[in-house]
């Protein structure tokens, strides 16, 4: 049975627990880095996957970061080719952009750290990750290489304050891609 769009779940970080998908992560602003958590992740508006910017953040063009994975859970087909894109962002508002975290995909249970581990959600996690861009359509995409069944990717996300007005539902939506041999 070929990979289908259900088979590909966006999920949050989390630097608790001893392996990956071991552990919720109630937490989003917790979301920074070392593993994959249980807990899935839709898309990022309504102040889901970052919180308000406060007026001294936005005057300062704060920068905040969040890691979140690419998980592969058909039981057999690998996703090839596999890419990331923001297919959309709240206009007016802050600025996203993302960068492909260094480890490599990994077994979404490894008890070796998966992804980068920022020490808080404004570290810059530059030293573990590709440079942040804002693709926007699949042609730009970010590569996430191949992730095997039953693995996953770190990618990471960042939100930068625009000094604008107070924007209502601020975010965006991402877009994973990818080919199989099925």
């Amino acid at each position: 049975m070929p990979i289908v769009a259900g088979d590909i779940k966006i999920k949050l970080s989390t630097k608790s627990g001893s392996a990956g998908n071991t552990l919720a992560q109630g937490n989003v602003n917790a979301a920074l880095g070392k593993y994959i958590s249980t807990t899935e992740f839709v898309t990022a508006t309504g102040n889901n996957l970052f919180d308000n910017v406060t007026g001294a953040e936005n005057a300062a063009s704060a920068v905040d970061y969040r890691c979140l994975f690419v998980h592969n859970t058909h039981g057999a087909i690998a996703l090839e080719n596999a890419g990331i894109y923001l297919s959309s962002q709240v206009s007016g508002g802050t600025v996203l952009a993302i960068a492909i975290d260094d480890v490599a995909a990994s077994p979404i249970g490894s008890s070796s750290a998966q992804a980068f581990i920022a020490t808080n959600e404004t570290t810059d996690p530059a030293a573990g990750v590709g440079a942040f861009s804002s693709p926007s359509s699949a042609g730009s995409a970010l590569s996430l290489g191949t992730i095997p069944a039953g693995h996953c990717k770190a990618f990471w996300v960042r939100r930068t304050a625009a000094n604008t007005v107070a924007v209502d539902d601020d975010g965006g939506a991402f877009v994973v891609i990818g080919d199989t041999s099925a």
